[in-house]
């Protein structure tokens, strides 16, 4: 059997990035049209965002488990095309009939298509590259997704200036052509089956729904200060939800990933880094708001010294995975986001400028750290899994988002003194660096050196 190719398959990974691009960009594209959107329909915009921002990150958060454990049972190609299907034909939806009920409905078909794709396209990652290049590929899809999330903003200005705010969702279906026709024209043929499979259990539905309600109470609650007893029901809702699974035949949650040292190390990274970045990202436009009084333009073009950075330095972290291993690189990328975080919580903002130097620091050590959890994450876990995995890493990487948010809605108010604000602003910057204080430690759970490929689950 010939031995596979170390060379990265671009037309595999062209298509994985197109459709994975998408998920922020439908994200960020919305936001940008949303007072556009509000004036044309005659909508409140805080009801619009709560119809088609809020609905579009509940049903991602929710569905990325049930999803990635969807791309293990029908396949992580067939789930792929499922997922590009789904957002097509919410797109479709969207731009045809542009009217608020149609429009909720199909941000919410598109967010499911989207909760497919991305854990499907992680797990391919896993299942589809030999380990040799595993680095390089994790590399260039987190550029990628720095990149859609980093540009979203200006496309869908750009869209919406040029062609009206409809061609937001409209401009989803040629990529998704694209993209499928990458990834299913001329892909191998599926071997054929030695012996008739065993039947397999049936899709844990209960699982499902009750992580989809424990998710949606966390979040829902954790949003908004009316709703903490949400966050406490959904809370309380994971105890059933754990014993269940523990019972479950085919779960949609194996625990037992938890147990192997690489996937937690990265899984932790991944949570807590983005509980660190999202913050980041919000924090900064409101203090600088209120200190500077800027606008999104200025705040933007800065924080491009944070997202830029990570979009240059990630692919060459991947390459850096392969060679030297995820622990040296994870180690090094901690220990620069945690220096960036510190300089920016110590120094205060005589000016926005002032915060670039921090944020070039931040965003090399969100950009070096990010191939080697996710690799090292993925490559620990057996293959038949992969797309449970994907899901699980998604899955936190949404949460770390939605808790740093919180965290920032807690520390932050509306006073408009100076010195209340960079109280405010110190505070939160040593949180956020609190949590990045804590990724070294995770990162000592990675493989010194790349981790060979786990065949089965019963391997360990």
């Amino acid at each position: 059997m010939p031995e596979p190719s170390s060379r990265l398959p671009v037309r595999l990974l062209a298509a994985i990035a197109l459709s994975t691009a998408l998920t922020p960009l439908n994200s960020t594209m919305v936001a940008v049209a949303l007072p556009e959107m509000s004036r044309a329909l005659r909508v409140d915009s805080g009801a619009l965002r709560q119809a088609l921002v809020t609905s579009y990150l509940l049903t991602n958060v929710v569905l990325q488990s049930p999803g990635g454990k969807l791309g293990d049972r029908l396949g992580h190609r067939r789930a792929l095309g499922l997922g590009q299907l789904l957002l097509a034909v919410g797109a479709a939806l969207a731009y045809l009939w542009p009217v608020v009920p149609v429009l909720a409905a199909s941000r919410v078909v598109m967010a499911a298509g989207g909760a497919i794709v991305v854990p499907s396209a992680t797990a391919m990652l896993r299942t589809e590259l030999p380990p040799e290049v595993r680095g390089r590929a994790f590399g260039a899809f987190g550029a990628v997704m720095g990149l859609s999330a980093g540009t979203g903003p200006t496309i869908g200005a750009l869209l919406v200036g040029t062609f009206g705010w409809t061609s937001i969702f409209l401009a989803n279906v040629p990529v998704l052509l694209l993209s499928a026709a990458l990834a299913h024209i001329g892909a191998p043929p599926r071997p054929a089956a030695a012996t008739p499979a065993a039947p397999r259990p049936r899709f844990d539905v209960v699982g499902s729904v009750l992580l989809g309600g424990s998710l949606i109470g966390l979040v829902l609650g954790l949003e908004s200060a009316h709703l903490r007893w949400a966050a406490a029901l959904g809370a309380l809702g994971l105890v059933p939800f754990v014993l269940w699974e523990r019972r479950a035949a085919d779960p949609v949650i194996d625990f037992s990933l938890f147990r192997r040292r690489a996937f937690l190390g990265g899984s932790l990274l991944i949570a807590l880094q983005n509980f660190a970045m999202y913050a980041t990202i919000f924090e900064l436009p409101q203090v600088a708001g209120r200190l500077f009084h800027v606008g999104p333009r200025d705040v933007g073009t800065t924080l491009l010294a944070m997202m830029g950075t990570m979009v240059v330095v990630s692919p060459l972290a991947g390459r850096g995975t392969d060679r030297f291993g995820p622990r040296a690189l994870a180690l090094a990328g901690c220990s620069l986001a945690l220096a960036g975080m510190l300089l920016l919580a110590m120094r205060p903002l005589g000016a926005l400028t002032d915060a670039i130097p921090a944020l070039v620091m931040l965003g090399a050590g969100l950009g070096l750290t990010s191939p080697p959890s996710q690799s090292a994450a993925m490559s620990d876990v057996p293959r038949e899994k992969s797309g449970m995995a994907a899901g699980l890493t998604s899955t936190m990487r949404y949460m770390g988002g939605i808790v740093g948010l919180t965290v920032l809605g807690l520390v932050l108010t509306d006073h408009p003194a100076a010195d209340v604000v960079n109280r405010e602003h110190t505070m939160a910057t040593s949180i956020f660096g609190a949590a990045l204080l804590l990724t070294i430690g995770c990162a000592f759970l990675l493989p010194g050196r790349a981790a060979a490929p786990v065949a089965a689950a019963g391997s360990r």
